[in-house]
């Protein structure tokens, strides 16, 4: 199961609460059957939507189990929005969101949270950017207040956008440039893609950051972070009638805007396999992926696919651990599974190659792996084991209200239906042999994939100058 997630720790009470309804358990199926959909889901997460006069969606999932709260708000704005020439711009906006509004001081918005007992952060992928606080139930109105201050008045201005410009540039260096592997992944992407809004990295070029104008900035901020373009998510100790009036009162004011231009995700046929091998200084093993085009999250081959790749990659009982790192010991870690994406997606198999063994024989050895599930499918057996470890992980993540709050709204805004929260599953025990086989059989190609060769630099010059 390979899907974006944050991981925190949740109330007691509501986990024992969700636990609970996991080790009631679930009918036994006959093999090659699906059980029916009714049977599977025991565990109901209850929502409450409306949508204010400016467009903002607002969602309230009422916890009475401790006594705090989750905000969350989810603009539907990634890097798959930006343009050439113009990326990094989502991701500079995670760090700008924190430098002050009309009414919040620089760096106040951190510190009035921590002050009053909360947590705070903010994230960025491709697809959506999001914001979010946990706080006792006591301090509803200051997540309000700051979440709506933010989006009605952020501070844009020159001094903050080169502060934050620095900030971002020192990631880079941190998290990418200087981290072993840390280039694969964009390599990958750019192999692997045609269409720019996938292709380029969450975090940008350095290059487009210097080159923008605060005017640049600005326009983009007024585009996307409008009220009409987001979700907010309440997840907590608090009464629907109260927050809502309480949720009016502080967002209902703020301005929407033009609709903003949807991007185009079409992505062209692959029709040839594409290979590159490229050196890493800091790298110590050699490391192998293999991507596949597949399509979006959220259809029936999706969910057949992330069957297959829990199979052959999940936990320690896999086929491709017990064949490579067990068995032959070729590779010392293996891992994959299909992107989340709401775009065309990759299914990706990467292998950390074992000292002195050779990056083609891990080739190999996953290309039979994977001929093997074409032509012969997978176990009914296998199937039960990996959806059952998908349902108990998807009970694990909706533990907290923070987790809740989050998956609530990536769902509202990569699908429009955050009620997948309570659906997903029964998507899972939907997936027969026959799809994970066909799936297979369709997607993972020759002709479909790209194949990146990551190689320690001392290693990968000394091969080639014949020592």
């Amino acid at each position: 199961m390979r899907r974006s997630r944050l991981v925190v720790a949740g109330g007691l009470a509501a986990a024992l609460l969700l636990a609970g309804a996991l080790l009631r358990g679930f009918p036994a199926a006959a093999a090659g059957d699906a059980p029916a959909p009714d049977s599977v889901s025991s565990v109901h997460i209850p929502l409450q939507q409306s949508t204010l006069s400016n467009g903002l969606r607002v969602i309230l999932s009422v916890d009475h189990s401790a006594p705090t709260y989750s905000i969350c708000i989810t603009y539907d704005v990634g890097s798959r929005n930006e343009h050439t020439g113009r990326t990094g711009f989502a991701h500079l906006f995670e760090h700008m969101m924190f430098e002050g509004s009309e009414n919040v001081g620089k760096g106040e918005h951190m510190i009035l949270i921590y002050d009053n007992g909360g947590g705070m952060n903010g994230t960025t992928n491709k697809d959506r950017t999001n914001y979010f606080e946990t706080l006792p139930a006591n301090q509803l109105d200051l997540g309000l207040y700051l979440e709506a201050d933010r989006m009605r008045s952020l501070a844009i201005n020159q001094a903050n956008l080169d502060n934050q410009r620095n900030a971002v540039q020192e990631e880079r260096r941190l998290g990418v440039d200087n981290q072993p592997y840390g280039k694969s992944f964009e390599v990958l992407d750019e192999m692997a893609y045609d269409n720019p809004a996938y292709q380029h990295s969450t975090i940008g070029s350095m290059a487009d950051l210097n080159a923008a104008s605060v005017q640049d900035f600005a326009a983009f901020f007024k585009t996307y972070y409008a009220p009409n373009n987001a979700v907010l998510t309440l997840v907590g100790d608090f009464e629907p009638a109260e927050a809502l009036a309480k949720i009016k009162k502080y967002f209902e004011g703020i301005p929407r805007q033009p609709a903003p231009p949807q991007p185009d995700m079409t992505e062209p046929q692959q029709t040839a396999e594409r290979r590159k091998t490229i050196d890493d200084g800091f790298a110590q093993l050699p490391r192998l992926d293999i991507v596949y085009k597949v399509p979006q999250a959220e259809t029936p081959d999706w969910y057949a696919l992330d069957v297959l790749g829990d199979i052959l990659v999940k936990g320690q009982s896999s086929r491709l651990y017990q064949e490579l790192v067990k068995d032959k010991e070729l590779a010392v870690n293996v891992s994959g599974g299909p992107e989340e994406s709401r775009g065309p997606s990759l299914f990706h198999l990467t292998a950390l190659v074992r000292p002195g063994k050779e990056v083609s024989d891990v080739e190999k050895a996953i290309e039979d792996s994977v001929e093997r599930a074409k032509a012969d499918g997978v176990t009914q057996e296998e199937v039960d084991k990996v959806v059952m470890q998908d349902r108990t992980d998807l009970i694990r993540q909706d533990q907290s209200t923070l987790s809740r709050a989050v998956v609530i709204g990536e769902l509202a805004v990569y699908y429009h239906d955050p009620d997948l929260i309570n659906t997903r599953i029964d998507k899972y025990h939907r997936v027969t042999l026959a799809d994970v086989k066909r799936v297979a059989q369709q997607y993972l190609t020759q002709n479909n994939r790209t194949v990146l060769i990551t190689m320690p630099k001392a290693a990968a010059t000394a091969a080639r100058s014949g020592q």
